[in-house]
């Protein structure tokens, strides 16, 4: 299950935003979504019935894409609008995508663009650049459906979403479960757009995101050639992220093949997993 806050003015972009987010959960494991709930809570005084009628028929939309049946739900009051889904999905137990399941020498495949964290508070802020406010909207209604492709060929069996603890959180989980450390390259992460860059240039920086940083200090070592900049996207709050994916190298050929038929927004070679003795991620600049 999972639900948030509007992040966009457009109350069915809302809901698709929020539909595909909580989909992706389901993904990212490698399942298929069958049947999901809506959850929505809303202050009825303030909201007004059509504002709520396009914010389910958003998520409708999502789950329909998915092949997922919208099977009910629940509504409550609320003193600020939410919505979200409980999301059901099937996955065959030796088909799995596990973030325990690292193994070093794998690849490290990233799916979506980072700074949608950055984004969404530039558009709260009313400073983000309409060009790049569209480019963010349009990845976090993506579906991360490649994962159960990827999965049920048996080409990808660890791998994680990058949603609310940013890329460097979500990172270092995949690389305790796994007994694993990891090596990525910021300037090979794929960004939005250079307005991200001037956005954190004028510090419109989500709280999560510095938070984020603040926790991943305890695990990663970055190199001198970092900038803060690349740090701060490195551990961006992402809302309906992309895939990271731990590609063995045998594999990588038909798993860019598969992400290049599919089109997902990008293919991005950032890194490796390595020995550790201990969950350690390396940023080299």
């Amino acid at each position: 299950m999972d639900f948030f806050t509007p992040i966009v003015d457009d109350p069915y972009l809302y809901g698709q935003i929020a539909a595909a987010n909580a989909l992706s959960d389901v993904y990212a494991m490698g399942g298929r979504p069958i049947t999901a709930l809506n959850i929505l809570g809303v202050p009825v005084e303030q909201v007004p019935p059509r504002a709520i009628n396009a914010i389910l028929r958003g998520g409708a939309a999502k789950a329909r894409e998915a092949g997922c049946a919208i099977i009910g739900g629940h509504t409550i009051k609320n003193p600020e609008p939410i919505y979200g889904l409980a999301v059901t999905g099937l996955v065959h137990p030796r088909r799995t995508i596990t973030n325990a399941a690292a193994r070093p020498g794998d690849l490290l495949v990233l799916t979506k663009p980072l700074g949608t964290g950055i984004v969404a508070t530039g558009i709260k802020r009313g400073i983000c650049p309409p060009a790049l406010a569209r480019l963010a909207i349009d990845s976090m209604r993506r579906l991360n459906a490649v994962g159960a492709e990827l999965a049920e060929h048996g080409w990808v069996q660890a791998g994680t979403d990058i949603t609310g603890f940013g890329l460097l959180g979500h990172l270092g989980s995949l690389c305790r479960a796994s007994g694993v450390g990891a090596e990525i390259r910021a300037a090979a992460m794929p960004v939005l757009g250079r307005g991200v860059w001037d956005l954190i240039d004028r510090d419109c920086v989500p709280g999560g995101t510095r938070q984020n940083f603040e926790a991943a200090a305890a695990f990663t070592d970055f190199a001198a050639t970092v900038t803060p900049n690349q740090r701060l996207i490195l551990a961006d709050a992402q809302t309906s992220g992309g895939l990271l994916l731990c590609v063995p190298a045998r594999k990588l050929v038909r798993v860019q093949a598969t992400l290049a038929k599919r089109k997902v927004l990008c293919a991005a070679l950032v890194g490796t997993i390595t020995r550790s003795v201990r969950p350690r991620v390396i940023v080299r600049g």
